[in-house]
């Protein structure tokens, strides 16, 4: 096999060793000995030459020394900085001035501009020299004029720029598992520092050089522009977005909530600019080179020359590099007569983009375009080969098989990155793909090549792409707010994306094998009926059947095994029994998420978005503002497998507390709620209520003396607030904190102190209930190895309000006597949480504590026999307690 396939298998070596090149040396050379011991029964089996399987261990090994090379050219010149920003917290950063090169597309999104600029010149203030540059940087300015905004609508790529801003770290991971924009810049892009600037007046742009690479992408981006603005005369503003990612692959000005549905739905493929796209561009260069009868050899040639210039246009994302590369490889391979399957062009290609730029490896476009397009190529033949070869409907049993075939390639790499799979992505894909792609997008590309040239068929076209447009958005809308099909799938491990890509691989090879015997007996049969007879040996009758056999046994094997793989996705820790109490760090605001040991989860709050000053005028704002709930929360709550909340606490109704809850609710279901039984007047109060009712979730007022047991495990008490008198009627509350849900949690015997926002009046109060009894006493613990211990009665307390000072007083901490103590409060926050005053209290009492804002997410894990273990994100798991 590998004989007949080396380049195939060269391409897998290649791309396994760029891959694994980041990773431990103990890691590379353990695929180093598995890759040589596969080899060796390749050649034992006679399936390869050691010649062969040499030069695929020579490749394996120069793919990790071409991406180790490539990432040790690219380590940053700053190392110096670079250590001064990781001593100490907060991190520091750097006032500088940098000389560079604009290297990028420019992106204005409202007030915010980001490029990426490749420096040569940076001059720390501290210093009274500069230092050359050479590495790329990139640049977030912030503008503070309309005037300002059209003016960076004017800058290019290949421009210089000199400006003067603030450098330093990208951010990195700050809950378990969250986005590290830190490892996305330097694994994609080799950028390892962020250059914040304030105002246009900070920068001065000159002109580069005109003949440089970034000059000539410069231009292509001007022609992109012209092209989208086109766009935008032909359709009206929420479609024309929508229409240039389909045509022109630029997805910058796509309707969020457009572009959210094709999303739940496994549709964000079509609006990248892929395979079926290059297709498409040259079915019509193709056909416009036939009526002006050029001949086959030179329309060959021609489509060669003009496929790169549609990829650049279309914007040069991996998956289009990918098809226009295979389309080159394979338009010069017919023109030379030497045209190889689809498998060698996809092997050419991904050894020549990696060769090019190794970072590829890591660009989730990259790896989504080569394994669904790898899939198709193996898979839909034998697939198809099961099902009825009907005449009529053929095309529409082909249409299911690559639909089928598609989705079974992408699940795993979806669900690793995204977390969600909707089963109406299916028959989504199998409705709109063909016809966005052959009705919808052709019509896109027709208005816009004639638009300019014919102005009245141009708008014709656009009016019916309009009407297709229409029809597209109401029917993904309506099927992707249809309820209870998204599901939720927590982050898989590597062995299990490999592992089904191995049982899939199986599928298809022993589907391949039946099919060829299905074909040959149909011969055999076609032979006799013209009366030909052709006997066969019993031998050959007793092996054709024991081939069969195997084949089934192979598929049977193979679905099988794809079985338990999703059962162990669906389920992966049905078996772990240990309790779980995490402050998620989602800045100023609160937001702890509770596993019990049967799996069951309670989410307390969730911050949201808080502007202060005045409103931001029209120019600003942006196509796609930041909201911690759908940008970080919800994502957390997937990447974990959190498929429902059983119980959703809302401590009080200010806005860093439920912010983030309203997208909660929209993304995962929420089976009961929790509140103070109060209401307040403000836009998102109102909608977050309105949406629970609207989704008949049953909601309670939390008072003292609620009590929920969740499992074995874990329980939940209500302290405070107390009963209202006036029990028939919500309560109207403006300031909100002295109202705050407080709630004791008790897992395996271990006790947390929940306390929302309340402050030293609230404390108070408390306190005086409990006047009668101590605090070991009104929790129902004692001092014992499985409770705090060392003479503490709590275990953790979740210091009120942010740790601000009118919260968390001495006699409060003296009553609970805690053990440690974790602060939900965001970095740099306008309030300076939290006062220095409340943690000199918690020092003083020898309370440990962890902050989110600079240790990150904080769990205390409680195992079965009572045993703590306190992970913060920023380090590891740390004293057994």
């Amino acid at each position: 096999m590998i004989n007949r396939r080396l380049i195939v298998w060269l391409a897998i070596g290649w791309t396994l060793g760029i891959g694994l090149a980041s990773q431990p040396i103990v890691i590379i050379g353990l695929f180093g000995i598995g890759v040589v011991l596969l080899l060796a029964a390749a050649v034992m089996l006679k399936e390869a030459t050691r010649r062969n399987a040499l030069l695929c261990i020579a490749v394996y090994c120069a793919g990790v020394i071409w991406a180790s090379w490539s990432d040790h050219r690219a380590a940053t010149g700053l190392s110096d900085l670079l250590e001064a920003a990781e001593r100490d917290y907060p991190p520091a950063t750097f006032e500088v001035e940098v000389d560079g090169t604009i290297v990028s597309a420019i992106l204005v999104d409202g007030d915010s501009v980001r490029f990426q600029l490749q420096g040569s010149v940076v001059k720390v203030n501290a210093e009274l020299t500069t230092r050359a540059l050479h590495e790329t940087l990139q640049v977030q300015l912030k503008l503070l004029t309309e005037e300002e905004q059209r003016q960076v609508y004017t800058w290019q790529r290949g421009e210089r720029v000199h400006a003067v801003g603030e450098l330093e770290r990208p951010a990195g991971p700050s809950n378990e598992g969250g986005f590290d924009y830190r490892s996305y810049l330097k694994s994609t892009s080799h950028i390892h520092w962020l250059l914040k600037v304030k105002g246009t007046e900070a920068t001065t742009v000159t002109p580069g050089s005109p003949y440089s690479i970034s000059t000539l992408l410069g231009r292509v981006d001007a022609v992109r522009d012209w092209l989208g603005a086109q766009m935008d005369e032909l359709y009206p503003e929420e479609q024309a977005g929508y229409m240039k990612g389909l045509v022109l692959g630029s997805s910058d000005d796509i309707d969020p909530d457009v572009f959210g549905q094709f999303s739940a739905l496994g549709l964000t493929h079509i609006l990248a600019i892929s395979g079926l796209h290059v297709a498409v561009f040259l079915y019509a260069v193709h056909a416009i080179l036939r009526m002006v009868r050029l001949s086959r050899e030179r329309s060959l040639l021609v489509m060669a020359a003009l496929t790169p210039l549609y990829v650049l246009l279309s914007g040069a994302s991996p998956s289009v590099v990918r098809a226009g590369l295979m389309a080159v490889i394979g338009l010069i391979a017919a023109y030379s007569n030497r045209l190889k399957d689809g498998l060698h062009l996809l092997s050419a290609s991904a050894i020549l983009m990696l060769l090019w730029n190794p970072s590829y490896i890591h660009n989730v476009g990259f790896q989504l375009s080569y394994l669904v397009t790898a899939g198709l190529i193996v898979g839909v033949s034998p697939m198809r080969a099961l099902l009825p070869q009907w005449r009529r409907g053929k095309a529409m049993l082909d249409l299911v098989v690559v639909t089928l075939v598609a989705q079974l390639v992408s699940f795993p790499v979806s669900i690793y990155y995204f977390n969600q799979w909707n089963p109406l992505s299916i028959p989504a894909n199998f409705v709109f793909v063909p016809f966005i792609s052959f009705v919808v997008m052709p019509l896109g590309a027709a208005s816009l090549a004639l638009g300019p040239v014919w102005p009245l068929v141009g708008q014709w076209l656009a009016v019916a792409g309009q009407t297709m447009n229409g029809l597209t958005f109401m029917l993904v809308q309506y099927t992707a707010e249809l309820q209870g099909w998204q599901t939720v799938w927590a982050k898989t491990p590597i062995w299990w994306i490999a592992a089904w890509y191995i049982a899939l691989g199986i599928g298809f090879r022993m589907a391949g094998q039946w099919s060829l015997h299905r074909k040959a007996s149909r011969e055999e049969h076609a032979t006799a009926g013209d009366g030909i007879t052709l006997p066969l040996s019993s031998n050959s009758q007793s092996h054709a059947v024991t081939s069969k056999r195997k084949q089934l046994a192979g598929m049977a094997a193979a679905i099988v095994m794809l079985a338990a793989l999703l059962t162990y996705a669906w389920l992966p820790d049905t078996t772990d029994r240990t309790a779980r109490f995490s402050a998620l760090d989602i800045g100023q605001g609160d937001s702890l998420l509770i596993r019990t040991g049967s799996g069951m989860h309670v989410l307390v709050d969730g911050r949201g978005t808080v502007s202060f000053g005045k409103k931001k005028e029209e120019w600003q704002e942006r196509r796609d503002p930041y909201e911690v709930g759908r940008k970080v929360l919800v994502p957390l709550l997937k990447q974990r497998g959190v498929h429902a909340i059983d119980l959703l606490v809302i401590s009080h109704l200010d806005a860093d507390h439920i912010g983030g809850l309203q997208a909660v609710m929209e993304s995962i279901p929420v089976r009961r709620i929790w509140w103070n039984g109060t209401v307040k007047h403000s836009e998102d109060a109102v909608k977050l209520m309105e949406t629970a009712i609207k989704l008949n979730v049953p909601m309670y007022e939390a008072t003292a003396g609620m009590n929920w047991q969740l499992d074995t495990s874990v329980s939940l008490d209500v302290l405070w607030p107390e009963k209202s008198a006036t029990a028939d009627s919500l309560r109207e509350v403006e300031d909100q904190n002295e109202s705050s849900v407080a709630m004791m949690l008790t897992m395996y015997g271990r006790t947390f102190l929940l306390t929302g926002d309340i402050g030293n009046e609230s404390e108070l109060a408390l306190l005086n209930h409990f006047a009668n009894q101590s605090a070991c006493e009104s929790i129902g613990s004692s001092d014992s190895p499985s409770g705090a211990g060392g003479g503490h009665c709590l275990d953790v307390l979740k210091v009120g309000h942010h740790g601000s000072k009118g919260s968390t007083s001495a006699s409060w901490i003296s009553y609970w006597r805690p053990a440690y103590a974790v602060i939900s409060v965001g970095k740099d926050n306008v309030y300076r949480h939290p006062n220095k005053e409340t943690l000199e209290r918690l020092e003083q009492a020898g309370v440990r504590l962890w902050r989110t804002d600079r240790d990150g997410e904080t769990t205390f894990a409680v195992q079965p026999n009572g045993e703590l273990l306190v992970r913060w994100v920023r380090h590891k798991w740390v004293d057994r307690m």
